[in-house]
């Protein structure tokens, strides 16, 4: 243990943000670059706990005492060399994981947990600044061949972890660009797509292959797919969009939240330097509209009270939104820890992202009604209607009060409701994969119904956390490994430890 009276010499302290008058006139990360001595101080926090429930918080089982103390005693290296036994993109998950270990941390039981999702950015910035992330690629290669299918954090993961086992892999991507959801549906304020791509050029010098623009299923069949290669892992995610069947959804001016958040992220890329962009096209399939999508001196509603929506809200107060406000059907979360997410649990209460700071209203228990729209079928109005909750055998009714429905003047309504599932259709469809009532890839020990053919990530969990996307990647990058030479060296997850062990 690095210093036992560090949680009692020094507060919690994240990462330190730019100014709302600043950051608003740009897409650039929010957040400053890591600060050396403030990372250390809030290292000495951590109490090395005789059962550290911050693993098990994890779903990639990082080893956060272990990194925290070697951050205290400036052995930074050593420190990166911990984190990245479990974790093959801290950078990502340093940036939009909602960090389930501090919700674990035995510290929050009692003060404010322990910084770990800025500790664990700051280690990472701190490696590739040294250049201690650099290519490994494989002193003897395999003779079989695996197809990754998709560049979300699941599918880069399985990729790393294949590689690393000596397989030749193959990823395929749809979108002009590598990097799936991070790319295309992460606002840049949260994570700069230059994040994503220093890392592709590591995995690419390691001997990765990513090819873009390849939709498998269409512009390759899915039995040319199995012919030319000895496995295959579905990372597809979970794309089709979950929609408010009500009156008035076709208008111009009601669209979904990931094809509002795609076009703009397009948008800054080719402000950036990027060539070959096709803003016509959206890596997330056929439901893209390809209307200009902006909010500039709009009346924005932003239906949907999660991330995505909060991402909305940081896009919108970018583009000059005249007015932003964000609908939640549910009730509002409390301030503190709710009774019902005891700690360790990833605890349920009101969360304010960086994005609500810079100017939403903010409104719980409402639903929409209809979308109104005028005589050139643009929207101009929404029908709004206060609701509440009755929760009896374990089910909950929503229940409208007629007398609070009443008109609100609108210009854009962007739909974060969250998806329901992957595209059932293409790929899916031509392998004859076996699907669950939500409408999942149905897996066991990540094989499909199809011999060879494994998913990952949320096409088969459904809609989650980057953090248990990568988690999965690494998980099914080990069932492969073992459905093909018989075991396997790559790390497991197992009973919230990493361990490395056969099959």
């Amino acid at each position: 243990m690095g210093k036992p009276s560090g949680f009692l010499e020094f507060e919690r302290q994240a990462a330190l943000k730019r100014s709302i008058a600043e950051r608003k006139k740009d897409y650039r990360e929010v957040e400053y670059k890591y600060n050396e001595k403030q990372t250390t101080e809030q290292a000495t926090r951590c109490m090395d706990c005789g059962v550290p429930f911050c693993h098990n918080g994890c779903p990639l089982g990082n080893n956060i005492p272990e990194f925290n103390d070697a951050v205290y005693e400036g052995n930074w290296k050593y420190a990166f060399e911990i984190l990245d036994s479990t974790n093959n993109f801290p950078e990502f998950t340093g940036r939009i994981c909602p960090a389930p270990c501090e919700s674990a941390c035995v510290l929050g039981i009692h003060k404010n947990p322990v910084a770990i999702e800025y500790i664990e950015k700051s280690i990472i910035e701190k490696a590739f600044e040294n250049g201690w992330v650099t290519a490994r690629p494989p002193k003897k290669r395999r003779e079989e061949k695996v197809a990754v299918i998709g560049s979300g954090p699941a599918g880069l993961a399985a990729a790393s972890q294949l590689n690393k086992a000596g397989y030749c892999v193959t990823v395929f991507e749809r979108a002009d660009l590598a990097g799936g959801l991070l790319r295309y549906g992460i606002p840049d304020f949260k994570l700069e797509k230059q994040v994503i791509d220093r890392r592709l050029k590591v995995m690419e010098e390691e001997g990765i292959i990513f090819k873009t623009g390849v939709n498998v299923g269409t512009t390759l069949s899915a039995a040319q797919l199995q012919e030319d290669f000895d496995a295959v892992l579905l990372a597809i995610g979970s794309t089709v969009p979950r929609t408010l069947d009500i009156e008035g959804k076709e208008l111009k001016g009601v669209y979904f939240a990931m094809d509002y958040l795609t076009q703009q992220n397009k948008r800054v890329a080719l402000e950036e330097g990027y060539d070959g962009l096709d803003l016509a096209r959206n890596h997330a399939g056929e439901h893209y509209r390809e209307d200009d999508i902006r909010a500039t001196n709009q009346r924005v509603f932003v239906i949907g009270g999660g991330d995505t929506g909060s991402d909305c809200v940081g896009t919108a107060n970018r583009q000059g939104a005249e007015h932003i406000t964000q609908i939640a059907y549910g009730l509002l979360p409390p301030a503190e820890r709710d009774a019902s997410t005891p700690w360790p649990l990833y605890e349920h209460k009101l969360r304010t992202s960086t994005s609500h700071e810079e100017g939403c209203e903010r409104l719980w228990s409402v639903n929409t009604k209809e979308f109104i729209g005028d005589e050139n079928g643009n929207l101009k109005a929404l029908r709004l209607v206060d609701v509440s909750w009755k929760f009896e055998n374990g089910k909950r009714t929503l229940i409208e009060n007629p007398k609070s429905e009443r008109v609100v003047e609108a210009d854009l309504a962007l739909l974060a409701i969250g998806f329901s599932g992957p595209q059932a259709g293409g790929l899916v469809e031509d392998l004859n994969l076996k699907l669950d009532a939500r409408g999942n890839i149905v897996t066991e020990n990540y094989q499909t119904s199809q011999k060879g053919i494994f998913a990952a990530g949320d096409c088969k969990r459904g809609q989650s956390l980057v953090v248990w996307a990568i988690s999965e990647g690494r998980e099914a990058a080990r069932a492969m490994d073992v459905f093909l030479s018989g075991n396997s060296l790559l790390e497991a997850k197992e009973r919230g430890m990493t361990v490395a062990a056969g099959a």
